[in-house]
């Protein structure tokens, strides 16, 4: 079973619409025996980074998540603010945050020579893997597009940068470390991209809680 955390933050009646499609067990849950018992993670988010940490604190899951991410090496999936809520810390709020990717989120900040280029950056836009061979892109074209909304990213010259995009300024679109990987887009609206990789993150959660149950 695959936890998607729920600490009422955005609508994740898409995140469980794709799991499904998918045939994958998936539960909206914040207790912590779903989530001890679940092989994979998912952290999703919409809205303001000081407000999603609040959120996280209020439903008694940071410490939780460290312990089972962090401590237990179970595998963890961030989506959009929720990939964001890894980071240190953002320029849109003042708040600490979880720490596991380091690096600031930064905001986009308007090129007057690319007008069109707007904030937020809104639509869809291109992948280019950091790692061709890393496991959340297989089966994924070279030219693979997904669904953005957001005024914020993590900067493209970070360690754990796996994947990257291009408005404005490239930035990391996708970050992976270890068991943990975030993506600044909405696979669950990006059709059959956003499918392709929610199922290489749903295997090989499936596959860390099989070999880890031996």
């Amino acid at each position: 079973m695959i936890a998607v955390i729920n600490y009422e933050m955005g609508n994740v009646g898409s995140v469980l619409n794709m799991m499904r499609k998918l045939r994958i067990q998936a539960k909206l849950t914040r207790d912590p025996k779903d989530l001890n018992q679940a092989c994979g993670i998912i952290l999703p988010g919409v809205g303001s980074y000081d407000r999603g940490m609040k959120q996280l604190r209020k439903c008694d899951l940071v410490t939780l998540l460290e312990d089972l991410v962090i401590g237990g090496g179970k595998p963890c999936l961030g989506i959009c603010l929720g990939m964001q809520l890894m980071a240190g810390g953002s320029e849109e709020g003042v708040l600490e945050g979880l720490g596991w990717i380091k690096g600031t989120v930064c905001k986009f900040q308007p090129d007057p020579t690319r007008p069109k280029l707007r904030i937020p950056h809104m639509g869809w836009n291109y992948l280019k893997p950091a790692d061709q061979n890393h496991w959340l892109f297989t089966g994924l074209p070279s030219a693979s597009r997904f669904y953005f909304v957001h005024s914020y990213f993590y900067p493209a010259n970070i360690s754990s940068v796996a994947g990257i995009t291009d408005h404005i300024i490239p930035f990391a679109s996708v970050v992976a470390k270890n068991n943990i990987v975030g993506c600044q887009f909405h696979p669950e609206k990006s059709h059959s991209f956003g499918l392709t990789l929610l199922s290489n993150f749903a295997r090989m959660a499936m596959n860390a809680g099989q070999s880890g149950s031996h």
